[in-house]
């Protein structure tokens, strides 16, 4: 998810305020459901986001990518993933796809981000948590613009100083860096949501003195998995969630209405036919299905308080007037379990080096992935999760708050995750380079939201206009209120299906019998973006993982 707080707009200052620039907050969550939030229909205490809601922007029409680091490729750069060089995750490079132009599996040098921008304009950039753009030296954030930065390079780790990671093998070890520096070790007493908070808040300590503004990126691990979080969060749920998936899907949907952002004669869509039937689970499976919830709910929750941390301290020096907060999830809750990570012998031998236990979840001793039944049912009414273009993949909650926002709304108008880049410039008054150092630079393709913050838009995207997106074989593309998906196996029915998405988000209602030739004409935008952008077609499949 992200945050972004806002600098006055349109406002009287005196000549030496107007000079001014604001500072920025972006922070994202990871794997986060759309109605994780109080704010979006939650059972989950979330009160530092729900005031931010309240104060700022609700953005319910918001979208990233499927998953991880192609949409932070798109948040850095306003462009394309498959420009900016993370046409898939690097994890997922096959050797038809390595070397590929827009499949290096980091961030390229066709394309410029907005720290590198920033900075290279006057500002302090800074950033704290995952990064996932570039695993080896030469690609750190520290190369791409962020003057101070302590990074977990991979998908996913512990939350805990042991390091471990999530992909046997591969990534047993998870990888720091510091600056430019790789680290050896953590903290004893590291958690990660926390010692993230802690770290971005001591970098901008370091310059506050000197007039400068800053950015700073908070890229939140949690709540991906592996499930980890201290007491008291970790047992604050407990019993909450007996009564199953569906169940719980069922409330989301109410707490959605209840919220605003669902209107109440929309269609929710169902549990997903993977999710194992709950009366079909003995006591004991039910027992800890609900605990890996409650572990869950309890890392939303210690977020959610690290927000609040964070806030706290902007205003305390003085700085949370001028800065402008953005947050969002980097794509829609989790699916995936523990052997989809690491299947085989060799996923065997790393998991025996946990304890799962039903009184361990939770624990660093532990290392678990909670699956489609409980990632189903945060997606409350939308359909599907991460690893698929349905909308409970790619709908993300947007949160903007602060000065020049004009709050207490809510904004239901399409937006994309490429519309971050270009709106912090505008806010900025700068401009995106055509060329950076001496390269050439791709151009932005999101568009500026500020006309939204302000209320003098209602819209940023024409009536008429394609946006769409890829991973693997997972295919869609929007057009007003139309969009078309294609989702493989295993999760989808590896067809192409259209919905419309503004009466029909939970995508209940397959209108491709019924407007064949509106059909025909996303997929001939899909073809003609795929071409633009560089889509290299791969195999059905491919995409199960982190």
């Amino acid at each position: 998810m992200i945050l972004i707080v806002l600098p006055l707009l349109g406002c009287q200052s005196q000549p030496d305020e107007a000079a001014v620039k604001p500072n920025f907050l972006v922070i994202v969550a990871d794997d986060m459901g759309w109605t994780d939030l109080g704010c979006f229909g939650s059972e989950i205490q979330t009160p530092n986001l729900d005031t931010l809601a309240k104060e700022g922007v609700s953005f319910t029409d918001f979208h990233v990518s499927m998953s991880c680091s192609p949409t932070r490729s798109m948040l850095l750069t306003g462009t394309d993933n498959h420009i900016a060089g993370l046409g898939t995750m690097a994890e997922l490079l096959t050797e038809e796809l390595a070397g590929v132009p827009g499949y290096e599996g980091h961030l390229n040098d066709r394309v410029v981000t907005v720290a590198e921008v920033l900075r290279e304009e006057g500002y302090h950039t800074y950033m704290a948590g995952k990064w996932h753009l570039g695993h080896d030296a030469g690609h750190y954030p520290f190369d791409r613009g962020f003057g101070r930065s302590i990074s977990m390079l991979y998908g996913g780790a512990s939350y805990w100083s042991d390091m471990s990671g999530v992909l046997a093998r591969v990534q047993e070890v998870a990888k720091y860096v510091l600056d430019g520096e790789e680290l050896k070790s953590l903290p004893r007493d590291f958690y990660a949501t926390r010692s993230y908070t802690d770290y971005l808040m001591d970098f901008i300590r370091e310059n506050r003195d000197d007039g400068k503004p800053f950015l700073a990126y908070l890229a939140f691990t949690a709540p991906h998995d592996p499930l980890h979080v201290p007491e008291p969060w970790r047992s604050k749920y407990k019993g909450q969630y007996d009564e199953g998936y569906a169940a719980l899907k069922s409330g989301r949907s109410q707490g959605a209405r209840q919220a605003g952002i669902l209107s109440s004669r929309i269609e929710p869509a169902s549990l997903h036919p993977m999710a194992a039937a709950w009366g079909s689970l003995t006591p004991e499976q039910k027992t800890y299905e609900s605990r890996a919830m409650e572990v869950y709910a309890g890392m939303v929750d210690n977020m959610d308080y690290n927000v609040g941390r964070i806030i706290r301290f902007l205003k305390d020096i003085n700085e949370y007037d001028n800065t402008i907060i953005i947050f969002m999830s980097d794509n829609g809750s989790n699916p995936l379990t523990n052997a989809d990570y690491s299947p085989g012998e060799a996923g065997r031998e790393f998991l025996a080096k946990f304890d799962n236990s039903l009184d361990s979840l939770g624990s660093p001793k532990s290392h678990y992935a909670y699956g489609v039944g409980w990632g189903s049912a945060c997606s409350g009414p939308l359909d599907f999760f991460k690893m698929t273009v349905g909308e409970g993949g790619i709908r993300s909650p947007m949160i903007i708050s602060g000065p020049g926002v004009i709050g207490g709304r809510q904004v239901d108008a399409f937006s994309y995750v490429i519309d971050i880049m270009p709106t912090i410039l505008e806010l900025a008054d700068l401009v995106h380079p055509e060329e950076f150092r001496g390269r050439r630079v791709e151009p932005m393709r999101g568009h500026s939201i500020t006309g939204l913050l302000s209320g003098a838009r209602e819209n940023v995207y024409a009536n008429d206009e394609y946006v769409g997106g890829e991973m693997g074989a997972n295919k869609w593309m929007r057009q007003g209120d139309y969009k078309a998906i294609y989702v493989p196996g295993p999760y989808g029915p590896e067809h192409w299906r259209l919905f419309n998405v503004v009466e029909d988000p939970g995508e209940t209602t397959d209108l491709s019998k019924e407007k064949p030739k509106l059909l025909a004409r996303l997929k001939a935008a899909w073809d003609q973006y795929a071409d633009d952008v560089g889509v290299v077609p791969v195999a059905a499949g491919m995409d199960v993982l982190n």
